[in-house]
Formats: C-alpha cells, structure tokens, sequence
C-alpha cells in the first residue's frame, strides 16, 4: 500500500512540474483576427 501510494504520488509531482514548466504557446490564444471575411472580423480600436 505504500509502495502504490509513493507511486502515484510520485506521478502526480512529475506531471505538476511538467505543468508548470511548459513553455508558453507562441501563436495567440484569440482567432478573432483569423477570419478572413471583413464583416465578420471584430472591429479594430
């Protein structure tokens, strides 16, 4: 039982610092500007 517990311990901390020390994205998170219908882009300010 302890063994079963270090075990899935031991994966939760592994998958956590994968997590957190993913590099960020580089393409935007919005598509608003991936249309290429200009009225159904949103409007620019």
């Amino acid at each position: 039982m302890l063994s079963t517990m270090l075990l899935v311990t031991g994966a939760m901390g592994y998958f956590f610092y994968r997590v957190l020390n993913t590099p960020p994205k580089p393409e935007p998170d919005s598509f608003l500007d991936n249309d290429d219908e200009i009225e159904r882009q949103a409007p620019r300010a």
